[in-house]
């Protein structure tokens, strides 16, 4: 990818380990946060940034000790620099709509397309350094767009916030500074569904704490629900010819995938947001439909009333929240090569086991276990590739019939005969499964398949919610990385990572 050539200040680059140690939040901030909307456009190749407000709101929600982003996850960073003493006082990583673009055909191919986004930091006392990092193929951040802010700019906007919403305190356990606030945003509620909204919440409340990590970590969350009503319920179905106006325009068909649900209307999501302290957003659409979709420090988004809703929503806040990894790999997605061959991904959860002797998670790898992990894939491959041929050659027969005019009763024959075998291979398929499930379950080793690719990528688990919908748990890998970034907004002194 190609970046802007940014010669670097000095005061960016000397920057000690010793920052985060003695970092002090009153030093450098108030209790407010200072929100930056941006609009980032470009294609593949190319990326830009542009500044479109910057706004002062109430109060700063994160944690007052964890200053500098210790995970080194998500496609960019924003970092914070005190221009009067040249030191890093801020820093967080993050992904975004655009970065997922960028891997999409129409980017590849030069479309260039504009997205809003925000970054969130806490207030600073004095004039800072805004630095904008993107990362490279080789996962390398690069700056991309550095500003100066003064806080006390007459520019700023202090609007007071979205004073229509009704707010749903749904779990209360203290000092936003000490726990990790979550909000819930209403999309596609209408004005007499505010009750309907609230049942939703704590149903997915209870979800959430129903599981671990979260379940034994419950004291240390708040949970709110905020609630502006659309014009109409549901959510926009561009396949299905239907539109809704709603207050955040969410929409599945996102990045052209149909069960891909998002909403690029930032701002608007942003100012209803900020009517609570929060830290992670999750948006509850008022639809039955199978979807969501969730970003790493963006938000998770998931539909209510679908059987699997629930499931979804762990799913995808699993990426929003802890920037955990999608570790299937036979299912349709958008993007081309989102893991580059020989590029070990970021996210904790999948690697591609570049180098043996330092796997991620080596400390929780199971005794006895083979690295990497036999879990019958081979087997199963063996079988689709069985039905996949079954399918084409049966295609081709009826259409043969079709075509010498033969009865419509030689074509039931084949069918059936077709649907038969078709389900024997199924269950063959069903069983291998069950049975290495079975028996693997629980188990921490090196799974091959993972992160959208069947093979060179791995995850730790035959089975996990970030895989499938099979079981509602974690694999331990992703409960350590989910309480890691619990530790990380609730600790009162700095988390050890």
């Amino acid at each position: 990818m190609k970046h802007k050539i940014i010669i670097l200040p000095a005061l960016l680059i000397s920057i000690s380990l010793f920052s985060q140690q003695s970092l002090s939040f009153d030093d450098y901030f108030i209790d407010r946060t200072m929100r930056i909307d941006y609009f980032h456009s470009g294609d593949s190749d190319e990326e830009s940034i542009t500044i479109d407000c910057i706004y002062r709101q109430p109060v700063w929600a994160g944690t007052l000790t964890n200053l500098i982003d210790p995970f080194n996850n998500g496609k960019y960073a924003v970092k914070v620099y005190d221009i009067g003493s040249n030191r890093l006082i801020f820093s967080k990583g993050y992904s975004t709509i655009f970065g997922e673009y960028q891997t999409t055909d129409p980017a590849i191919n030069g479309q260039k397309r504009i997205f809003h986004e925000s970054v969130l930091i806490p207030y600073p006392k004095y004039p800072v350094r805004i630095v904008f990092e993107s990362r490279d193929r080789k996962n390398i951040l690069h700056p991309i767009f550095i500003t100066d802010i003064d806080p006390k700019s007459k520019s700023i906007i202090k609007e007071n916030v979205q004073s229509s919403s009704t707010i749903y305190k749904a779990l209360y356990n203290g000092d936003p500074h000490k726990k990790v606030d979550i909000v819930f945003i209403a999309e596609g509620y209408c004005k007499n569904e505010l009750e309907k909204f609230k049942g939703d919440v704590d149903r997915f409340t209870a979800a959430l704490f129903g599981i671990e990590p979260y379940k034994r970590h419950k004291k240390k969350f708040n949970i709110y629900g905020v609630f502006k009503p659309s014009e109409e319920s549901g959510v926009d179905e561009p396949t299905n010819d239907i539109y809704k106006n709603t207050v955040i325009n969410s929409s599945f068909n996102a990045l052209g995938l149909r069960r891909y649900l998002l909403t690029e209307d930032n701002k608007s999501l942003r100012k209803i947001a900020s009517c609570v302290p929060y830290d992670a957003i999750i948006i509850l659409v008022n639809s039955t439909r199978y979807g969501g979709g969730g970003i790493y420090n963006l938000y998770a988004i998931s539909t209510a009333h679908n059987k699997l809703s629930e499931n979804v929503l762990l799913h995808e806040f699993g990426h929003s929240f802890a920037g955990l990894a999608d570790e299937y790999f036979s299912s349709a997605v958008a993007y081309n090569e989102f893991y580059p061959g020989g590029v070990e991904p970021l996210e904790p959860n999948i690697t591609a086991f570049l180098n043996p002797t330092h796997l991620k998670w080596k400390s929780l790898i199971s005794r006895n276990i083979s690295i990497p992990t036999d879990w019958g894939r081979e087997i199963v491959d063996s079988l689709r590739k069985e039905r996949n041929s079954l399918i084409e050659k049966t295609s081709s027969k009826i259409e043969k019939i079709k075509t010498e005019n033969e009865s419509s009763l030689s074509i039931k024959r084949l069918e059936k005969d077709y649907r038969d075998k078709i389900k024997l291979i199924n269950q063959k398929i069903e069983k291998t499964i069950s049975t290495y499930s079975d028996s693997l379950e629980g188990i921490v080793g090196l799974f091959e398949g993972a992160g959208y690719s069947a093979k060179g990528l791995y995850r730790p688990e035959i089975n996990c919610l970030m895989r499938s919908n099979r079981k509602k748990r974690f694999c331990k890998v992703c409960q350590k990385a989910i309480e890691q970034m619990i530790l990380y907004y609730s600790r009162e002194k700095k988390a050890p990572f």
